[in-house]
């Protein structure tokens, strides 16, 4: 694709045609050639839209609770965006799930684009895509767009970080608070909710969130008591300590709630807190730190997969990397030293600049 055709198709987004932004995602999720111009001419356009990430263990009910949200932000007469990340097919790559007919309640109304992408099993090179579709959808206007993800596990913890409110699912009495804590699921949680609450266990999964949250903010809580609840704190020294605790309005705690997704119940009180932490983020500042510490972490990222791809091929000009192994294990030489004579033309490149 020539720059001029990319360039056409980044006005034809930009002008809001639904197909052009399907095709732009498209590029950037398969990385055809172009795709990075095409987001480099999109990124001046983006930072206006409000991005959640919803997360959780298969099963908590994140499709449909996704549905009643865009739902309900088409219902206020806002547009929005939905990336729903699904396991790859071992066969093809592509997603198993495709676009989940969860979606049911938005049907035929252009203004809510969903889209699934594949996660083929490549822990960065998916969260930079999912980075770039959201930065395509947020060029075309939407006012929400919302990045669901399939599991609970380290992949999807990446992949969230690219909301700037990040929204945790659990099932009562499933097991999911040891699982998150695995995960590290909960250092990232802005809010859980506890879906599914009219099942049974409920209260008690709420009681343990609020628990772990707790633990979470004050690992000293519950040091050298042998169990846990309410019982293991000493009342009067802690309340002595929240008296000499600052009051800090610009603190965010984690706020756990409960809704029954199939019947919208508790919807309405996920959005309010969805946008209380929104208002947490702007008026703390950490809005802007957290587009700081992504756009640093984007950097990163695509120096290391340039790196890794100019390695490669010097690999390859040099006979392969099967060939280096034979003669590590001929004891011809060893790894270090394979390693920095790959390495020394780039670094001879680097030490001659100029700068």
């Amino acid at each position: 694709m020539s720059r001029a055709v990319e360039s056409d198709l980044v006005e034809r987004l930009l002008d809001g045609e639904h197909r052009a932004l399907a095709r732009a995602i498209t590029k950037i999720e398969s990385q055809s050639p172009g795709y990075r111009d095409i987001v480099s001419e999109l990124h001046a356009h983006t930072g206006d839209a409000s991005v959640v990430g919803i997360t959780g263990s298969p099963g908590a009910g994140k499709s449909t609770l996704v549905d009643k949200l865009a739902k309900y932000y088409r219902d206020q007469g806002e547009t929005v965006g939905v990336i729903a990340v699904d396991p790859s097919s071992p066969y093809t790559g592509g997603a198993v799930l495709g676009d989940r007919i969860r979606m049911a309640s938005n049907v035929g109304d252009m203004d809510v684009f969903f889209r699934s992408m594949s996660a083929r099993g490549q822990l960065g090179g998916l969260s930079t895509a999912t980075a770039d579709a959201v930065k395509a959808l947020d060029a075309f206007g939407k006012d929400r767009i919302i990045i669901e993800t399939v599991g609970a596990g380290q992949n999807e913890v990446d992949v969230v970080k690219t909301a700037d409110t990040v929204v945790v699912l659990v099932q009562p009495g499933s097991g999911d608070d040891v699982q998150m804590l695995k995960a590290g699921i909960l250092e990232i949680g802005d809010l859980f909710v506890v879906n599914k609450a009219d099942m049974e266990g409920a209260s008690r999964t709420v009681a343990e969130l609020q628990e772990m949250i707790h633990l979470r903010d004050d690992p000293r809580a519950n040091l050298d008591t042998g169990h846990h609840g309410a019982d293991a704190f000493d009342d009067e020294s802690a309340d002595a300590e929240a008296s000499d605790a600052p009051d800090d309005p610009l603190v965010w705690t984690p706020q756990v709630l409960e809704t029954v997704a199939t019947t919208g119940e508790g919807i309405d009180e996920l959005v309010e807190t969805l946008d209380e932490h929104r208002d947490y983020l702007d008026a703390s500042g950490e809005l802007a730190e957290k587009a700081r510490k992504r756009a640093g972490e984007e950097i990163r990222q695509l120096l290391r997969s340039d790196v890794n791809r100019l390695l490669e091929a010097e690999l390859d000009r040099r006979g392969g990397v099967d060939e280096f192994a034979e003669a590590v294990v001929e004891k011809e030489t060893d790894p270090y030293a394979v390693a920095e004579d790959v390495l020394e033309p780039f670094r001879e490149c680097l030490d001659g600049r100029d700068d």
